[in-house]
């Protein structure tokens, strides 16, 4: 590090700064870590239930009022006014798929760099269409940039290749784990073979495989599910007709120590969504010591090495499923074998920061 000057930083959020999802949780972690050191702020969108201001561990969040259908996008016209207005010394936007980011392109002064979480398509055939008339608007923003943070080299590749941006100008810097919280959490025998879920409930992100899936695995194995979303009412009207429902254990709003046994006693940890531009849940499960299932697709191939993590291709073969998820349940992995992830792939969030500061530094004196 070349230094720790104090600097005035902005981190742009693109929702409330209080979801559950990765953007967020990303944000929310440098942000806290940097105002340990540094005068840090961030934007973020508004809703009824969140106050305008705070303070929250050091950083101060204010929100602004927006438009999200289907809550998404979150188009406000609050925050470039209030871009035009505020200095900082360096304003770091987050996720591309919303206007957040994009905003963070039209500060007054100060450095810009930008996380995308870039995905390089949407979610559904509107939002996919959407994304690509976005593209001008969007490559704009990137060129912008001083820096640009991928969180894996899939999401590196995935930038050069739909925005032509030179290799140099992007750095891959891994979401990280808090390790501290994992560091004497125990690996326990759980009470019944388990399959885990954790994540928003949308059919991108393949739970409803899962439940599929159970009919074609013994009758002790369970599936739980952690999380909310629309795809909750199918997901149980299905278990209903597979006659599994008895068999699949949904939670929600977990504390943080509840949701960690979770991870601790579960037998495979699954995520089978078709877009993703790292996957923190997985990350967390491995550092908790259990072996994953994954779709061989975007950044989730990355984890893939057949040794601690699994693949299935997609479109998901339902028996391939079984197959896998069955080679782990019934021979189980060398866990010390996960080892191999941390400090490579799975890095600790302080060195995440550490290595944030870096950049804002150089840039700075650039």
């Amino acid at each position: 590090m070349l230094g720790l000057v104090a600097m005035k930083i902005l981190q742009v959020c693109p929702d409330t700064y209080s979801e559950l999802g990765g953007v967020t949780v990303h944000v929310r972690n440098i942000a806290e870590r940097l105002a340990r050191r540094h005068d840090v702020t961030v934007f973020a969108v508004a809703n009824h239930e969140l106050p305008r201001f705070e303070v929250k561990n050091g950083v101060r969040v204010e929100r602004f009022r927006c438009y999200a259908p289907s809550n998404a996008y979150f188009f406000s016209w609050e925050i470039p006014l209030e871009m035009r207005r505020v200095q900082f010394d360096v304003v770091h936007g987050h996720g591309y798929h919303a206007f957040p980011l994009h905003y963070s392109a039209l500060a007054k002064r100060g450095k810009f760099v930008a996380t995308p979480h870039f995905h390089g398509a949407g979610h559904t055939p509107l939002r996919d269409c959407l994304i690509r008339l976005f593209k001008p608007f969007g490559a704009r923003t990137l060129e912008r940039a001083e820096k640009i943070i991928a969180v894996s080299e899939f999401e590196k590749a995935l930038l050069h290749r739909q925005f032509k941006i030179d290799d140099d100008k992007v750095l891959v810097i891994p979401n990280g784990v808090d390790h501290g919280e994992f560091s004497n959490l125990q690996k326990r025998e759980p009470e019944a073979k388990s399959i885990l879920y954790v994540g928003f409930l949308t059919a991108f992100k393949g739970p409803q495989y899962l439940v599929e899936v159970l009919p074609r695995l013994a009758e002790d194995v369970v599936l739980e599910i952690v999380g909310r979303g629309p795809l909750r009412p199918f997901l149980e009207k299905r278990a209903r007709e597979l006659r599994v429902y008895d068999r699949v254990r949904f939670y929600e709003n977990l504390s943080r120590h509840e949701l960690l046994e979770r991870f601790a006693e579960a037998s495979v940890f699954a995520m089978l969504s078709t877009f993703e531009a790292y996957s923190i849940v997985v990350a967390e499960a491995l550092t908790a010591g259990t072996p994953c299932v994954v779709a061989n697709t975007s950044a989730l191939s990355e984890w893939v090495d057949n040794e601690t993590c699994f693949g299935v291709d997609y479109p998901i073969d339902l028996n391939q499923l079984a197959k896998q998820v069955n080679r782990v349940l019934e021979n189980g992995v060398d866990t010390t074998a996960m080892r191999k992830w941390i400090g490579t792939k799975i890095l600790d969030w302080n060195d995440v920061v550490g290595r944030l500061e870096n950049v804002y530094e150089r840039i700075a004196e650039e």
